[in-house]
């Protein structure tokens, strides 16, 4: 709660100080004797623009904006320059002189197409796209607007370079994974490097509204000058800062419905009975249910013994509530800008809670509020201090149980299992099998509370009176994480009931579970980082013709733990010392060359070894700048073509920190004994995990070929890249250890795997208008591949069975030929001996691979893909016709796969503990003739195969039978807008208001129909068989207004 009271504080203090001098330099307007301008600012429409910015350009901060009808005054010396901008159209400079005697002068701004004066963020500041050699994407914001709680889930399809997974719809769960060029290492650092203003940080609860530029840096002449950190590449994200001229404010509010997405169909009471009996009959073996317990179950007549419960209707709600809403104000006068905004973000889980009955709410939510603050002050002409501060606080409710817990009872539950309730209002437990509402309800609730604070403070100094275009920047940043999270447990008491009644018909209960009275366990974590940077940066051009630039920087960053335990090693805090630098080349800005350079330190080796040094070195040819091309072809704006080459190192080995340093532990057997008796004790001791002195920098080489076109004046726009990326020397446990060493169950870290990563990605867009009507396509693809070349593997004779030489978590399993056709087909093939039940016809028949008479696990070779996407792509259209705005994304991904397992696919596995899929009744299986009367269902071709009662090991193998294609194209986004005229708004002191519908997730077309190919848990995802057994990924419907005055 202080810290809540001191940031309000700030945030009020800050606010007022910026509209403090907003005022002054208003009233230094009115106060002044130099001429005052005035004009009208209009698109190539002649509509007028609404809240642009005029600025006078030699007096830093002293600007003014657009009024309603586009309208400006501004008071300036005769001899400055004003800048006129708004976001989305070209920034024109106009010389005082040439309108000072106009009595109103009209200045039409230009659409901006992103053409090749387009200004990128980079590592060290910001550089004209036309000039980089590097791989960089810049992502429009407007493209990153989905009602989402977390931007990591508008990236994919978007964002060329970046494959996304999304495999959870949980409040607070939902983000999406996502990495640079797909995975390009086995080690344990595979994510991208994130920096917020210039900090590690995470952006993951950063409202879209407070972002002003997102970038991704791809290759190693973009990311060498991060060190070790930026090995897998690295995401770019600067916050908004305020604009000179009268308070803007901005509002948004959103309120949606959240609708569960596919989930897995299972079969009724009566449909599972008649399918379990198949099941015993198939193997020989008694039916489980009488034709009279048919009977009642199909008749509903015992609900208790023999209940009809459908569980997922009966405890998941069909939609649930979302809201969010933003409100941020920028301005500022001639000494201080400022840009400040609030931000909140509420969502409820489709879980039942009985929130009445228990007095607390047990359904997953989630809630957050942001704030953020920036505040730029010129201190002096040539000085400038940036002070940031922002952060969220989150409050979180969850059901007493595990999410995995409740998705996995689904599944683990048979519709005719358990009653809701006993009819004597006892609650019911049979075989230890407890229900969802159990689960959800009734094991109490949890309570998290997180909070952060990032606060940075930026100083930037002009070193002109030492050289022209020389500037240091210097920036500290310190920021804090704390998390609490309070269970309180229930244990309540629960019934099992006999599968018989009484001589009366009542009901013969035992107790199987005792109530207890409510517990409570309580967790708390944090963390505090410090980072510090400084640099010196040069740019100029001579002669109109050599454009040089140089940067050097050097960073230190600190970071701590505040539960320590009793770990004396976490204790350490985790700190980073890196070195770096850049120069680049151009000419006539024709011809470019680059080079990086990063040296940069590891706690994680020796002295000696701390510090590794990394090149980069890029070059290129901006063909369109030659005469020749711009006779030849005057419609091509911009043709470059770039490369690269350079190394980054990685030092994130996972595991324990400080791997060069062996450890003793104690013995685990107890002690040594000493004596004429052994009654001297004696702690023994030997060796624990054994250190690594040798251990050194995981490398990644990496290479570029790139290419950038612009033509027409912008309207068609394109960007091509493709890469090799070699790592050597990744960390991994020796996995190959031969017994005489005695380390074979501690064995050491080492750079022993090496492996290689390629692919291409690649964007274009094309825009242009036709009569009112404007439009823009676009469409991007990355395609990224993975090969093993090491991993420290036993020699095999079966070289199949080696991961070298194939993809890093190559699906791997048996190959399915169909099922056996009869009992000939079982006796004349290869033997399949995996224990359990007997092989019979109808069962999965397997390919002998070795050619050795058995099938077994020297059988299982490499098929398919890889869980993660290889492919992911989207194709988007924006348009807009008068007042109304729309925008369509479709996204979709492909060469990947996964297995299918669980309960519900591996039916009856456990007997009758587990769900049954409707699929299974519904499509075509294997059913035995003198089941179903007819020999045509004993199809060797059908896709499920015969059933069977309790575990088929044979059956249950990860085979091409049940592995299933993950590839989908998804209607990702669709969002309609209308702007409402400024004719109506302004006499409401509106200055613009915009209404929207917008819908995210709605239709998913694949291959794969159970459920939503990305959905997993993190079990699923490890492993790769997948259940359906997760909170699945919700479909969204929004409808939004926005305001801005």
């Amino acid at each position: 709660m202080n810290n809540m009271k001191r940031i309000f504080i700030l945030l009020l203090i800050t606010t007022l100080w910026g509209v403090q001098d907003n005022i002054s330099a208003q009233q230094l307007q009115k106060e002044n004797n130099t001429p005052e301008v005035q004009g009208i600012i209009k698109d190539i429409t002649g509509n007028p623009i609404i809240g642009a910015t005029v600025i006078a350009k030699n007096q830093p901060g002293l600007g003014v904006t657009s009024d309603m009808d586009g309208k400006f005054k501004i008071k300036v010396g005769e001899y400055d320059i004003l800048v006129i901008s708004y976001i989305g159209y070209t920034t024109q400079e106009i010389p005082v002189i040439k309108i000072k005697n106009k009595k109103e002068a009209i200045v039409t701004l230009q659409e901006d197409n992103q053409t090749i004066d387009e200004v990128v963020v980079t590592a060290s500041g910001h550089q004209q796209k036309k000039t980089l050699t590097g791989a960089y994407t810049t992502v429009d914001i407007a493209q990153l607007t989905a009602p989402s709680s977390n931007i990591t889930n508008s990236l994919a399809g978007v964002v060329p370079g970046i494959i996304a997974v999304q495999s959870s719809g949980e409040p607070g769960e939902d983000m999406s994974e996502f990495w640079i060029r797909g995975i390009s290492t086995f080690g344990a650092n595979q994510g991208a490097l994130v920096l917020v203003d210039g900090v590690e940080r995470s952006f993951n609860e950063i409202p879209i509204e407070d972002i002003e530029s997102f970038s991704v840096l791809k290759d190693a002449s973009a990311t060498a000058i991060y060190g070790q950190r930026g090995a897998n590449g690295v995401v770019l994200v600067t916050t908004k800062q305020g604009v000179a001229g009268k308070v803007k404010i901005n509002a948004k509010v959103l309120a949606g419905l959240d609708a569960r997405g596919p989930m897995p169909e299972y079969a009724d009471a009566f449909t599972y009975a008649s399918l379990a009996n198949e099941a015993r009959i198939g193997r020989y073996e008694s039916p489980h249910y009488t034709r009279e317990e048919l009977d009642i179950i199909q008749n509903n007549l015992d609900p208790d013994l023999f209940p009809n419960v459908n569980w997922r209707d009966l405890m998941l709600k069909k939609v649930s509530p979302k809201y969010i809403a933003n409100i941020n104000l920028s301005g500022g006068g001639t000494n201080v800008t400022y840009y400040v905004s609030l931000g909140y973000n509420s969502q409820a889980g489709i879980y039942k809670s009985k929130s009445v009955e228990n007095k607390y709410n047990t359904n997953t939510t989630y809630e957050r509020f942001n704030y953020r603050a920036n505040v730029n002050m010129n201190v002096t002409k040539t000085t400038l201090v940036k002070v940031g501060i922002g952060g969220y606080l989150i409050n979180r409710t969850q059901p007493g149980s595990s999410t995995d817990d409740i998705w996995g009872s689904f599944s683990r539950l048979t519709p005719l299992s358990i009653p809701r309730k006993y009819s004597t209002g006892e609650e019911p437990s049979v075989d230890g099998v407890k229900t969802p509402e159990y689960y959800m309800t009734k094991t109490g609730y949890k309570t998290i509370w997180q909070n952060k604070m990032e606060t940075n403070i930026r100083l930037e100094q002009d070193l002109d009176f030492i050289t022209q275009g020389l500037k240091f920047v210097g920036t500290f940043a310190f920021d804090t994480y704390n998390e609490n999270e309070i269970k309180r447990i229930k244990t309540p008491e629960l019934w099992e009931a006999e599968k018989y009644r009484d001589p009366d018909g009542n009901l013969i209960l035992k107790r199987v579970q005792t109530a207890q009275l409510m517990g409570q366990e309580s967790t708390t974590k944090g963390n505090k980082r410090y980072y510090t940077e400084a640099s010196l940066s040069y740019s100029r051009l001579f002669n109109q013709k050599h454009r040089f630039g140089a940067f050097a920087m050097v960073y230190l960053q600190e970071k701590s733990d505040t539960n320590l335990g009793t770990d004396i090693i976490e204790s350490i805090p985790k700190r980073n010392l890196a070195y770096s630098g850049r120069f680049t080349y151009a000419y006539k800005d024709r011809y470019l060359v680059e080079t990086n350079w990063g040296y940069t330190g590891s706690e994680n080796f020796e002295k000696g070894k701390q510090f590794g040094f990394f090149p980069a070195f890029s070059a290129g040819w901006v063909i369109s700048e030659e005469p020749f091309m711009k006779k030849i072809a005057p419609w091509v704006e911009m043709l470059k073509i770039r490369a690269s080459y350079g190394e980054v190192g990685n030092d994130i080995i996972g595991g324990r920190r400080f791997p060069y340093i062996g450890l003793v532990n104690s013995h685990p057997d107890g002690d040594y004994s000493f004596g004429e008796f052994g009654t001297n004790k004696i702690q023994g001791y030997r060796n624990g995990t054994i250190g690594t002195p040798n251990l050194t920098w995981e490398v990644a080489k990496k290479y570029n070929l790139g290419f950038d076109l612009s033509l027409f004046h912008g309207k068609f726009t394109g960007v091509a890249d493709i890469f090799l990326d070699k790592r050597d020397d990744i960390f991994m446990t020796r996995s190959h250890m031969p017994e005489t060493t005695g380390l074979a169950d501690k064995a050491p870290m080492a750079n022993v795997g090496k492996m290689k990563s390629y692919g291409f990605d690649w964007n274009a867009a094309y825009s242009d208008q036709i009569g009112q009507v404007k439009f823009t396509i676009r469409a991007n693809m990355t395609y990224q591949n993975t090969e093993i070349l090491d991993k420290d593997e036993a020699a095999n004779e079966l070289w199949y069975k080696m991961e070298k030489g194939f993809r890093m978590n190559q699906t791997r399993g048996l190959i399915a030929m169909g099922l056996f056709k009869d009992e000939e087909d079982v006796r004349s093939s290869p033997r399949q001996d995996f224990g359990g039940k007997e092989v019979l016809p109808g069962d999965i028949k397997y390919k002998d691979v070795n050619g050795d008479g058995v099938v077994n696990n020297d059988d299982i070779v490499p098929i398919g893909y890889r869980t993660v996407p290889g492919v992911q792509y989207g194709m988007g259209l924006s348009t807009s016709w008068k007042n109304f705005e729309f925008n369509i994304l479709f996204q979709g991904s492909g060469k990947c796969d996964f297995f299918i397992g669980g309960n519900g696919p591996h039916a009856f596995r456990n007997g009758q503990t587990g769900n049954i899929l409707q699929t299974m009744v519904d499509d075509n299986r294997w059913i035995p003739s003198e089941i179903s009367g007819d020999v045509s269902t004993e199809n060797p071709n059908a896709n499920w195969p015969r059933l069977t009662w309790g575990n088929n090991d044979n059956n249950n193998q990860k085979s091409t039978f049940w592995l299933r294609d993950g590839r989908y194209i998804r209607l990702k986004n669709i969002e309609l807008r209308y702007n409402i005229p400024t004719t109506f708004t302004r006499k409401f002191f509106v200055s613009n208001m915009q209404i929207g519908f917008i819908g995210e997730n709605l239709h998913t077309w694949s291959p794969f129909k159970l459920w939503d190919p990305e959905n997993a848990t993190t079990d699923e995802k490890n492993s790769g068989v997948r259940s359906g057994n997760a909170y699945p990924i919700n479909r969204t419907y929004s409808c939004y207004i926005k305001l801005s005055f």
